[in-house]
């Protein structure tokens, strides 16, 4: 078999399992495990994989969600940076909670084969930590939005007041002066019961969302309390951020 057939051929197992276990993938394809780990470092490294102990799982996009893998490419390099940042911040043994933004996927995708109780009302999300061995994970069930693949709504903010969780990583659509801005009225309200749910909340957005509003205001800029970005935030903004007395995290670049 051609190598680009058999990774198309690997990359689908895993697709198709969510997880998948070595030896299993080398008898399917009939090559040995080396060759498997050859191609799954491959994989892991293109962000449709992660090897794990005995196994990898599945953490490319969702086929069903175009409109989020569409979300998904705008700006990559820096929400892998602000991810690799935000993972940092997580200790193993943490509940944490974590929304269906693009930032915050590339940050879960980070976390998958870490011992964590996740928390999440993200479809996509949720797939990278099913048949997990080392996570615990708890899926915030509503309405679930067609687009996004996120649960919301009356439902979700119920079960949300029943949580508590160390940390929330969350990502918003704009961080302007006069707030935090998402495009979903219904998600700005769960995302709301999410902040009331956790100790410690991390808004995760890159640079160019700065100095941007969307449909519904999320809370003040002072209700922020901690902002990771990418280095390409501009100094005005660094300040502004810094007199509104919130912490801000600045990711560094993997190429300085």
């Amino acid at each position: 078999m051609h190598v680009v057939s058999r990774r198309d051929k690997l990359l689908d197992l895993v697709r198709v399992r969510g997880f998948a276990a070595l030896p299993d993938l080398a008898s399917e394809l009939n090559v040995s495990e080396s060759t498997i780990r050859r191609d799954l470092e491959v994989l892991e490294g293109e962000g449709a994989a992660k090897r794990t102990h005995g196994g990898v799982f599945y953490t490319g996009p969702s086929p069903k969600l175009q409109h989020f893998d569409k979300i998904q490419a705008r700006n990559h390099d820096k929400k892998k940076e602000i991810a690799r940042f935000a993972a940092s911040l997580v200790e193993d043994g943490d509940t944490i909670l974590l929304d269906g933004g693009s930032t915050t996927y590339e940050l879960a995708r980070l976390l998958v084969g870490r011992a964590l109780q996740v928390v999440t009302n993200s479809l996509p999300v949720a797939n990278l930590f099913i048949g997990s061995e080392t996570a615990d994970l708890v899926m915030i069930g509503g309405y679930v939005h067609a687009k996004s693949g996120v649960a919301l709504g009356p439902y979700a903010n119920e079960m949300l007041k029943e949580l508590n969780c160390r940390s929330a990583f969350m990502s918003v659509a704009g961080i302007h002066e006069e707030g935090l801005f998402n495009g979903n009225l219904l998600l700005v309200e769960t995302e709301r019961a999410m902040m009331n749910s956790a100790d410690q909340v991390y808004f995760l957005a890159d640079s160019t969302k700065f100095g941007r509003k969307s449909l519904s205001k999320l809370c003040e800029l002072s209700e922020s309390r901690n902002i990771v970005v990418d280095d390409g935030l501009d100094q005005q903004w660094k300040t502004r951020i810094s007199d509104s007395g919130i912490s801000l995290h600045v990711a560094p670049s993997e190429n300085k």
